[in-house]
């Protein structure tokens, strides 16, 4: 079964447009996590646009409580931010490659050039106990680069993926793109690295990924929640989890 994980970050988004807490992230947290999703995701950026280091910290000593539940945060390794991980000590940490002002996350590492970066940064987090997934584009090299860093697992790029199947493409591409995701998968399992997978995936396109062998989560915000609008919590949650259980 792949894992389900909720990005949080759309929600704080709207939270900080109003200056309070409404939406109240631990509250939805718990109510996601009571509808059976099995991990929290957040991203928090320096500029504190939409997840604060507060929020960190407070979902951390939330998901005490709830141990199946794995906590991960995704972000560029700048020493603050490995300081916050540090502290609230998640499942798991996503490294991205994010320049401070980007407007959201759109390409994967590049290990011909930050490997040797990297890789002490990366032994860093697993010496704290915590596990480490690098975002990556699906190109066999890097995969291959990413095996020697001592990463744990990929996080698979999937803007590339989503936009293939979109209704606003031919898809005329669709089968190659997704044997490209299905090689880099493969190949990163042969090489001992788990494969996680993110980046505009939803209810339409979701099942079609997951055609890929042994995806072991999927990390999914931005559409989750403008599905969650359109049709009801309880019922985008729970069609997600049939898709993933299937």
């Amino acid at each position: 079964m792949t894992a389900l994980s909720v990005n949080l970050n759309k929600l704080a988004l709207l939270r900080n447009s109003r200056g309070h807490n409404s939406p109240d992230l631990l509250h939805y947290a718990q109510r996601f996590i009571e509808l059976g999703v099995q991990g929290i995701t957040i991203h928090p950026r320096p500029d504190e646009r939409h997840i604060k280091q507060q929020d960190a910290h407070e979902l951390a000593h939330l998901l005490k409580d709830f141990p199946q539940i794995e906590f991960n945060i995704e972000g560029y390794p700048s020493e603050a931010f490995l300081l916050l991980v540090e502290a609230c000590m998640p499942a798991q940490c996503t490294l991205v490659p994010d320049a401070e002002d980007q407007l959201t996350s759109d390409h994967g590492w590049d290990f011909t050039k930050h490997l040797e970066t990297l890789r002490p940064i990366i032994q860093r987090l697993k010496n704290a106990g915590i596990r480490v997934a690098v975002f990556l584009d699906p190109e066999l090299k890097q995969v291959e680069l990413a095996a020697k860093s001592g990463a744990d697992r990929i996080e698979l790029y999937t803007e590339e993926f989503a936009r293939e199947f979109s209704k606003d493409f031919s898809g005329k591409n669709a089968d190659q793109v997704l044997s490209k995701y299905n090689e880099a998968a493969i190949l990163a399992q042969k090489l001992g690295l788990g494969v996680n997978a993110g980046h505009d995936l939803n209810l339409q396109n979701l099942p079609s990924f997951l055609s890929i062998p042994a995806i072991l989560e999927v990390s999914i915000g931005h559409a989750l929640m403008i599905e969650c609008i359109d049709h009801g919590i309880e019922n985008v949650v729970s069609d997600y989890l049939s898709v993933c259980k299937a």
